[in-house]
């Protein structure tokens, strides 16, 4: 197997543009708000012209004051008029708009553009989940032989090796802004996640698999409290996901997806179940959700610049129909922008081809992007 050095060096030299100019738009950040021009990003561009006027965004705690009394205010009779003579609004001058900030700057506002003063506008390229690079990612029970996809019969693919490289990208645009009032927006998510044989030199370091994920989200903003956390988002949409290889190593499904977020300070959780959408009699992978679930549920952590998050998924049935994963990533920083990486994951599905095959995985690597 070749030595893993030269790998890890070109990719970090690959990724080195990228820290740089994140580190630039970050240099760009003065008290001259001409200096905010240049930044491209939306949501770093408003807030560097946040800084350079010393705005100070309410906090997410007392955005949700606001949006309590304002919502008192409304039921004791018709909000009053606001006063537009500032650019500054004080979240109490309109009951109606406080009431659409709630948890403004909480950790699901801040990737879903919930609050009403938190919108961006359309066709903002945003990412989506954690985008990386994991140079070693080892597995303890290679699948060499994956089960045919049209009879059961086992493939024999060339041989694999218990370590490769895995990195992923993943972003999202919101196509349609307040489809309901100042509430309602539809997002265009895209992940993509490859396994890279890059240490099999003896058969040219081939792709193991690649995983497609378009996806298209209705989501709304929440506003409610149980057991001391915020719900925040409720979203219905298509997701779409596949190999993109032909038979008999083709794997696809359909789903209709929801998504409920809820969070507290710098704890956020989202649970996300699913229904399958019927393949019919032309089914790539029978039984994919007894293997890959009906649902997950993922806990993410923030401390300090560090990211903790635990996901969990389960068929959602019991006897030989039980199976699951668990998923452990952990984001730590290297630069302003660049962080160290480290995966483990346990269970089925760690990619379609490997749908039905159960095995632990540690990955570690650079990340460019994280959750929050």
């Amino acid at each position: 197997m070749a030595h893993p050095t030269p790998l890890l060096i070109l990719s970090a030299c690959a990724l080195l543009p990228l820290a740089a100019h994140a580190q630039s738009e970050e240099d760009a950040v003065t008290h001259d708000p001409a200096a905010c021009v240049a930044i491209e990003t939306a949501a770093d561009r408003l807030a560097c012209y946040d800084r350079a006027m010393k705005r100070a965004a309410p906090t997410p705690r007392e955005a949700d004051e606001a949006a309590a009394r304002a919502l008192d205010e409304a039921r004791a009779g018709p909000p009053r008029r606001a006063d537009t003579s500032s650019d500054v609004f004080p979240l109490d001058d309109d009951p109606r708009r406080a009431l659409a900030n709630a948890g403004r700057g909480s950790l699901l506002d801040s990737r879903w553009e919930l609050a009403r003063d938190s919108k961006l506008g359309t066709f903002n390229m945003r990412g989506y989940k954690p985008v990386y690079l994991l140079p070693a990612f080892w597995s303890d029970r290679p699948n060499a032989t994956p089960t045919s996809s049209s009879d059961g019969t086992p493939v024999q693919l060339p041989g694999v090796d218990d370590i490769e490289a895995k990195f992923r990208i993943s972003f999202k645009t919101k196509a349609a802004e307040n489809l309901f009032g100042d509430n309602g927006d539809i997002w265009l998510g895209y992940t993509q996640s490859s396994r890279w044989q890059v240490y099999d030199t003896d058969n040219s370091s081939p792709f193991r698999e690649t995983n497609y994920e378009p996806e298209v989200l209705l989501v709304f903003r929440n506003n409610y409290s149980i057991g001391g956390w915020k719900g925040r988002m409720a979203a219905v949409g298509i997701n779409h996901q596949s190999n993109g290889r032909g038979d008999p190593l083709s794997r696809s499904w359909n789903r209709v997806m929801f998504n409920i977020g809820l969070d507290r300070e710098d704890w956020a959780i989202t649970f996300r179940p699913w229904i399958r959408i019927s393949d019919g009699s032309d089914d790539d992978n029978p039984g994919i959700e007894d293997y890959m679930g009906r649902g997950d549920v993922t806990l993410v952590h923030t401390r300090g610049n560090q990211l903790f998050a635990l996901m969990a998924r389960h068929s959602l049935r019991g006897g030989d129909r039980s199976h699951g994963a668990l998923q452990f990533d952990w984001g730590f920083p290297l630069s302003n922008r660049l962080h160290g990486h480290l995966q483990l994951f346990s269970g089925y599905g760690e990619t379609m081809l490997d749908y039905d095959h159960r095995a632990t995985y540690v990955g570690f690597g650079i990340s460019v992007l994280d959750w929050f």
